[in-house]
């Protein structure tokens, strides 16, 4: 044990204030992101005296890990001065400020390695709780509170610079979507310009759909060819594999579109940087003769994306097919009038495409940030 580990009780304590004026404000409930979010319940006939108040610092995490998966719902309250959290949450702050800041207390929290102790901790047989006892059991490391600054102070601005890169790529999305429009809708009572036409997607694009390989040939350790099965493998621009197969069905090529054609998250999209195995959750879309245009295959789905998503079949969730990914009705326009549009869509998208970049290296640069907080 390194010799600034310490336990974590020794720095926290356990906050019980009751909503004794019945305020029915800011009720908060604790995401697996480890946010406040506003709380989804339903209060009909609820005693808003029970709830517990959390303020602006401190703490709340939920004991019962059995519902969220490999995460822990506890998140630190920054957005607002008060607010109220069901009585089953655990309220709790730091005891000295100038020992422990609660900033990095949640980055030590926002580590995959906290997640793990806590689900391996949890115990009960109905419901696993990762209870106060096993909380204040932790060892962290406690630097000195100028390094505890220093770390906190980095991490924020490598978050606040991700989150203006976000903010432009959503206004440049929204530019080159109006753009998009501008150039290639046609009103219905208009006739097609000349050298334009109609087609089904497959005129203009080749569909390769993924293929899961036998479970007995995928592993962990790097063995063969990296395997993409859905968007939790994506990042902003590109994404980053978890899993490698011994025996790929089917596979993409670098520059290749990627869109999620199964479940909830059908629709989303990114780019292969390199050539993977795909499966049956992800297909791979580039344009049929010049590869140099694959983005506007992208603007082209983007803008067609609620007509695909409307007549995709599945009654929970979409699940977009070949033949609906081949058979969706687009514009093609000349080539001098897509050239047109290049001068201008080219360049918005080539700004996506290293701001989304820009994000995924700076998400790795957080993921090392935490990684330090063991040394």
């Amino acid at each position: 044990m390194k010799s600034n580990y310490r336990k974590l009780g020794e720095f926290i304590r356990q906050v019980d204030v009751r909503n004794v004026e019945g305020k029915e404000e800011n009720l908060l409930g604790v995401s697996v992101q480890k946010l406040f979010i506003p709380s989804i319940a339903n209060t009909v006939g609820t005693d808003f005296t029970k709830y517990k108040v959390v303020k602006k610092g401190q703490f709340t995490y939920i004991p019962d890990t059995s519902r969220r998966g490999d995460k822990i719902g506890i998140a630190l309250l920054e957005d607002y001065e008060e607010g109220l959290v069901s009585n089953i949450y655990t309220v709790f702050e730091i005891i000295n400020e100038e020992q422990l800041l609660p900033k990095y207390l949640m980055l030590w929290f926002s580590r995959s390695e906290f997640d793990r102790y806590a689900r391996f901790k949890s115990h009960g047989s109905v419901r696993e709780i990762f209870g106060w006892d096993e909380l204040c059991d932790i060892d962290l490391p406690v630097p000195s509170i100028t390094e505890q600054r220093k770390i906190v102070e980095t991490y924020r601005i490598v978050e606040e610079r991700i989150e203006l890169k976000r903010k432009i790529n959503d206004n440049l999305e929204v530019t080159l979507s109006t753009l998009y429009k501008e150039f290639f809708t046609i009103p219905h009572s208009a006739e097609l310009p000349f050298g334009w036409k109609i087609a089904p997607f497959s005129d203009i694009a080749t569909v390769i759909m993924g293929q899961s390989p036998e479970s007995e040939d995928c592993n962990n350790d790097g063995s063969g060819k990296p395997l993409l099965n859905g968007p939790t493998e994506f990042g902003f621009y590109s994404p980053t594999p978890v899993q490698w197969t011994t025996n790929s069905k089917k596979c993409c090529i670098d520059g290749d579109l990627l869109f999620c054609v199964r479940g909830s998250t059908t629709g989303r999209m990114n780019w292969a940087n390199q050539t993977y195995a795909i499966g049956r959750g992800l297909a791979a879309i580039r344009h049929k003769t010049d590869s140099n245009l694959n983005w506007f295959i992208k603007a082209m789905i983007a803008n067609s994306l609620q007509e695909i998503l409307a007549a995709a079949t599945g009654s929970t969730f979409p699940n977009v097919g070949k033949d609906l990914l081949n058979g969706f009705q687009v514009v093609i326009p000349d080539g001098n009038t897509l050239q047109k549009f290049s001068s201008q869509g080219h360049t918005i998208s080539c700004l996506i495409t290293e701001n989304a970049k820009e994000i995924d290296a700076l998400l790795i640069l957080q993921k090392t940030l935490l990684s330090k907080l063991t040394i």
